[in-house]
């Protein structure tokens, strides 16, 4: 019963926030990147052999020709195809997300009761949401359009996922833990990604590119940056609106019957009311 109202309101949730979403990556971020791929474009175009053969042997008298449209990788056209896709995969993404923040929203409701509304409480799971999953690993790590490497993809990946982490448990520990020592152990957990560092590349992220180039992703980049905060706060924002009212709705009254916490919660209400 439960798990189907989670799975419910999971995707309720997940197709506002990723419409939401989608709608302004299209206005913000989706510019941006189509701006860069024409330059990476034309590097790559640069970098590759002035000809090719068209035809070569294998092991004999069969000759085989490989035309290169035909090993390219399946990707959607610009407009509406890709962002037909670019939904679905927000809307699985927010779908992932909004589980996580209903787990943490039962988690709470069952440590702490039912004293705190659905709203504030989505809206402050939300908020360390953003904090781990976005603010937190691109004050290391910014956001990086198409053409720019500013480090190995694999490193950028473990201090990412270490960051996310890290930021996690400083916002889980403020927001379950009691004790005093909950505040400095948190500052520790916060620090620790940036005491290890982020990876760097020695050398020029945008190396390769002609000066013309250059100059128009790095301020492509700037942009960039701003335009993937405004899309993680519309994110974060709806999510919390969207999970707020879906637990209240769908999924609060049933966890504090499972709790044992529906008497307490109608006394809580009764005193607020009186």
């Amino acid at each position: 019963m439960i798990f189907r109202r989670l799975i419910w309101a999971s995707l309720a949730a997940a197709l506002f926030v990723g419409t939401v979403q989608t709608a302004v990556q299209r206005w913000q971020a989706a510019p941006l990147i189509l701006a860069a791929e024409v330059y990476e474009e034309q590097k790559a175009s640069a970098l590759e052999p002035a000809a090719a053969p068209a035809a070569h042997a294998h092991g004999g008298s069969a000759d085989h020709v490989h035309d290169a449209a035909a090993t390219k990788e399946w990707e959607p056209e610009n407009g509406l195809e890709r962002t037909g896709w670019t939904w679905v995969a927000n809307v699985l993404h927010a779908f992932s997300m909004a589980l996580l923040v209903f787990a943490v929203m039962g988690g709470w409701l069952y440590k702490n009761g039912p004293a705190l509304a659905s709203l504030p409480l989505a809206g402050l799971v939300a908020a360390a949401g953003w904090i781990s999953f976005h603010l937190w690993p691109t004050l290391g790590l910014p956001a990086e359009v198409p053409g720019m490497e500013s480090a190995p993809l694999h490193a950028r990946q473990i201090w990412w996922a270490f960051a996310v982490g890290s930021a996690a448990a400083a916002c889980a520990l403020l927001g379950f833990a009691r004790s005093t020592w909950r505040w400095a152990l948190a500052a520790v957990f916060l620090a620790l990604p940036f005491v290890v560092g982020a990876p760097q590349l020695q050398g020029d992220a945008l190396a390769g590119f002609s000066a013309e180039a250059h100059a128009a992703l790095e301020q492509l980049g700037h942009q960039f940056v701003w335009a993937t905060t405004w899309v993680a706060l519309s994110f974060w924002v709806s999510m919390g609106l969207a999970c707020g009212l879906a637990f209240q709705r769908w999924l609060r009254p049933a966890l504090l019957e499972v709790f044992g916490l529906s008497r307490v919660g109608n006394m809580t209400s009764v005193k607020a009311t009186s």
